[in-house]
């Protein structure tokens, strides 16, 4: 075709010119909007199954749960609402309320949430309560082997309640028990090692461990009970610091970061397990008349009454 024969340039259209424009940046912004969701979508999910994967997701309740719950032995713990993941972080709630004398006055009380948060990178922040608790029970946690209210002290505070009422007590010893001995001590006073406190640690809160941890999923070791198929007190005892010590070995030397938030470490843990010597327990079946009795044996330091079954903080 020569150039006498082209067609004629068609005469130009403004409008038609602009609606070609719009469509352009239409389809250009729909593209964009598109690829913009696809990249979230498999950020979030990329990012999610990253921090899910193997037994990740598993493993962060079951160390961090049972770490703050070490790291809050005046409360009863139970974790809710755990596994959510953002593209950042995954994270549990727990809730906690403290412990009281079994039968005590609760009004009140109310369980409070907290979030606890595991950042992309695997590391946790700093955790509420601990030794910033404020419950009967963890001042009297804090206080075990720094001498304060010594026997005759504690004497007074025995007489003085009616010797029927239930009370939360922490029982500390003179010298640390073994298991057996704490078996044996428990079993001669027909008392409850709720919790066993397995370090000196005055004026903080020592590790103490006690009771089950929903969060852990290990086997659980099979055991002989009675016909009333519960756990008798001194299988109780042996089987928490068995426990303990399989909680402890799960524990790996990049953990210990995350463990200094909780006011532990690898070291500490680690020597408590091995040693698994009883410096206290908490009791929250004893009755008062009964706490008389143990106060006067030679191994006893002292008694600390963290509650009772009736409200003592209350006008």
């Amino acid at each position: 075709m020569t150039e006498d024969e082209l067609p004629p340039m068609p005469d130009f259209d403004p409008r038609a010119t602009r609606r070609a424009v719009r469509r352009g940046l239409t389809r250009t912004a729909i593209m964009v909007l598109a690829a913009l969701v696809v990249l979230a979508l498999v950020a979030t999910v990329g990012s999610s199954l990253i921090q899910r994967r193997g037994d990740r997701e598993e493993r962060m309740t079951s160390v961090l749960g049972t770490a703050f719950k070490i790291y809050n032995p005046g409360y009863n713990i139970e974790v809710r609402d755990w596994g959510a993941t953002t593209p950042l972080s995954m994270s549990f709630t727990v809730a906690v309320n403290p412990m009281r004398a079994i039968g005590g006055f609760v009004a009140g009380y109310g369980g409070a949430e907290h979030v606890i948060t595991q950042d992309f990178f695997g590391h946790v922040g700093r955790q509420p309560l601990g030794n910033g608790a404020n419950t009967t029970l963890s001042r009297a946690l804090v206080n075990v082997s720094t001498g304060n209210q010594p026997k005759q002290d504690s004497r007074k505070v025995l007489a003085r309640l009616p010797e029927e009422l239930n009370a939360l007590a922490v029982v500390e010893f003179v010298k640390p028990l073994t298991t057996e001995e704490l078996t044996a001590f428990t079993a001669k006073y027909k008392s409850y090692a709720e919790k066993v406190v397995y370090e000196r640690r005055p004026r903080s809160i020592p590790i103490t461990w006690g009771g089950m941890t929903m969060w852990d999923r290990a086997p659980m070791p099979a055991i002989k009970t009675g016909e009333d198929h519960e756990i008798e007190p001194g299988e109780a005892i042996k089987l928490d610091l068995s426990n303990f010590r399989r909680w402890v070995g799960i524990l790996k030397d990049y953990d210990d970061d995350n463990l200094h938030d909780f006011d532990l470490s690898l070291a500490r843990l680690r020597k408590a397990a091995n040693d698994g010597l009883a410096y206290a327990y908490v009791d929250s079946l004893a009755t008062i008349g009964k706490l008389r009795k143990v106060i006067e044996d030679p191994l006893v330091q002292t008694v600390r009454v963290a509650d009772v079954t009736y409200d003592l903080e209350r006008p």
